[in-house]
Order: C-alpha cells, then sequence, then structure tokens
C-alpha cells in the first residue's frame, strides 16, 4: 500500500515517516508530483509561513496533482500548516492564496491575556462530526499543537474535532476523502499514533 509524503522543504517529514512506520504502514517521501499518480494515499505535511509553502508547492508543480488527486478520490492527510493550505487563503504576512479544496480562510490567534501566540504545547480536544477517525477519542485525549492562525471553514460541519484556546477553533477537518489536523499526530505519542493508524489503516497499537 504506497503513501507519498509530498516533500516541498517544508515540513517534518522524516518524523512523519517514522510514525507512520511504527504503526505498521509504510511512507516513500517524494518530491516528485508524478509519484502521486500511484499513490493510494498521500499527506501534505508542513511547518512555516502560508505564503512561502504556496510558493514552493507552485514552483515544485504540486498545486494541480494535489487537486486532481483529491479528485480522484482517494485518501489524503494534511497536517499542521497542510491543513491550512487546503483552504481558500490566509491573512499571514499579508494575503495568500491557498489550494482552495476547502471554502473558508486561515487567521492568526489574537494574543491577550494569558494567551500567548504562538499556540505550543498540549491541548485537549473535542470530537464533532461523523468522522471515523475520532470516534474513539476520549473528553481526556490531547494532542501536541504548534502554530498561531487556525481555520475558519464556511461550512462548519467540516470540523471532526475542535479545541479551546481562549476560544474554540477547528483542530482537525474531515469530508468525504480529506482529514486533516490542526495538531501534529506524529508529535502527540500515543494517541497520535492510534490516529495515523486509523488513516492508514493498520493495527492501532496497544496503549
Amino acid at each position: 500500500m504506497t503513501t507519498v509524503i509530498i516533500d516541498y522543504q517544508m515540513g517534518n517529514l522524516r518524523s512523519v515517516q517514522k510514525a507512520i512506520e511504527k504503526v505498521g504502514g509504510q511512507a516513500k517521501i517524494s518530491s516528485d508530483p508524478r509519484d502521486a499518480e500511484s499513490a493510494e494515499r498521500l499527506i501534505l505535511p508542513g511547518v512555516g509561513a502560508f505564503g512561502d509553502a504556496m510558493r514552493e508547492l507552485r514552483d515544485r508543480g504540486w498545486v494541480d496533482v494535489i487537486g486532481d488527486y483529491v479528485a480522484s478520490g482517494r485518501p489524503l492527510l494534511g497536517i499542521c500548516l497542510g491543513l491550512q493550505l487546503l483552504f481558500d487563503e490566509s491573512d499571514e504576512g499579508g494575503r495568500h492564496q491557498g489550494l482552495g479544496i476547502i471554502p473558508g480562510r486561515c487567521v492568526q490567534f489574537e494574543s491577550r491575556g494569558d494567551r500567548k501566540v504562538p499556540h505550543m504545547g498540549w491541548n485537549r480536544v473535542t470530537a464533532h462530526g461523523d468522522c471515523p477517525f475520532v470516534q474513539d477519542i476520549r473528553p481526556e485525549t490531547h494532542f501536541y499543537f504548534v502554530h498561531s492562525h487556525y481555520v475558519v471553514p464556511e461550512d462548519p460541519s467540516v470540523d471532526a474535532l475542535r479545541c479551546d484556546y481562549g476560544q474554540t477553533f477547528t483542530a482537525a477537518i474531515y469530508k468525504d476523502n480529506i482529514f486533516a489536523t490542526q495538531f501534529h499526530p506524529e508529535k502527540s505519542q500515543s494517541d497520535g499514533l492510534a490516529l495515523l493508524a486509523k488513516f492508514l489503516g493498520t493495527e492501532v497499537p496497544a496503549t
């Protein structure tokens, strides 16, 4: 089963690959958009600025490839910046156009009181909707976040997980063949590994 991790020079690629291997999957890190043609699952990771990421995706020929892949109905996983890039636009460092796959935008947290920006560290999430990957999420489950911006979907029904950081925001989305998280499952210990295993269809690790 071929899983391809997109290498556009803006993600913790090896840590994602290692987490996949830990749950019994196999993944290829690729900078070649042609590899998406044979991929059964595609992962769009990301760390850094939205505008820079979109420029790298365009320059490396991934933008149309990702759109065509999603249209084919095969599963795609977005992680952190990879979630944000799926949306129409972001206000990070100006106004930047995204992939436009999920209607909505990406906006910055306001720093106020004891809420520091970026939102960094472990935080609890709650499940919403009917995403099959999060049905077993317990109320005390925490995942690891590092981000200054969050997504605002036009259709709130795409929310799979929500989180509170002085306000409620979208922590993960699920729509058709797309699942994407604002947090880093590869850095979220056993709960993160369990989520990756469900996406991959491998055995969920024992805890």
